[in-house]
């Protein structure tokens, strides 16, 4: 069998996909949550998981340095790469990217300045909506952009939207929902066939579970 990597994202994601990949009987080696290891070995001899940041994901995957990958549906829209199948919607880490402005604020008229780590997918969203709108990468307290004036809106992701109402924030419209995604290495899934859709199979069953 060949060697398999499967990159994972970090953070709540990586808590929800575990349990996942438990019922589909891959399980790492060692707890990967006490450890600063960023590579693990799993009860399948031939299958190693990579613990990336989110964003890095898709990346790993597009090049061939991990065969699998489990990304947020709003990084790899952001990513906007290829390279890369995407069988599954793992159906966790749900959410929404949405827009949101100062509560009360009326709709602004003329060139919009929009705050958002989501540079991509928020020119896509405006120019398909005729607005004009100048980007401002934020990486962090995107809600602070709107009340201190530095934007009229922010594009990002909406779990319960209590921070947003906590920070005098509505949301306004919706992009997309988002769930983390499983995707998979274009060439890899060509010459690892077998051993990629024995792995794909056992978590699309998990899923349904």
């Amino acid at each position: 069998m060949t060697q398999i990597t499967l990159a994972l994202t970090k953070g709540r994601i990586l808590k929800e996909t575990l349990p996942l990949l438990d019922q589909a009987g891959i399980e790492p080696l060692e707890d990967i949550f006490s450890s600063r290891k960023l590579v693990f070995e799993t009860n399948r001899p031939k299958l190693r998981l990579l613990i990336l940041r989110g964003s890095d994901v898709a990346t790993y995957v597009q090049f061939g340095a991990a065969d699998i990958g489990v990304a947020g549906k709003d990084l790899l829209l952001e990513h906007q790469g290829d390279g890369y199948y995407e069988p599954l919607d793992l159906g966790i880490a749900r959410c929404k990217l949405m827009t949101a402005v100062a509560k009360g604020a009326p709709s602004h008229q003329g060139r919009l300045r929009v705050a958002t780590k989501y540079v991509n997918i928020a020119r896509k969203f405006y120019a398909e909506q005729g607005r004009q709108a100048d980007l401002i990468k934020l990486y962090g307290a995107m809600e602070l952009a709107p009340i201190l004036e530095l934007a009229h809106e922010i594009v990002d992701i909406v779990d319960t939207g209590n921070t947003l109402k906590a920070n005098g924030l509505e949301v306004r419209d919706e992009i997309a929902d988002i769930s983390a995604r499983l995707i998979v290495n274009k060439a890899a899934m060509k010459t690892k066939f077998s051993s990629i859709q024995s792995i794909v199979d056992a978590i699309g069953q998990a899923v349904e579970l």
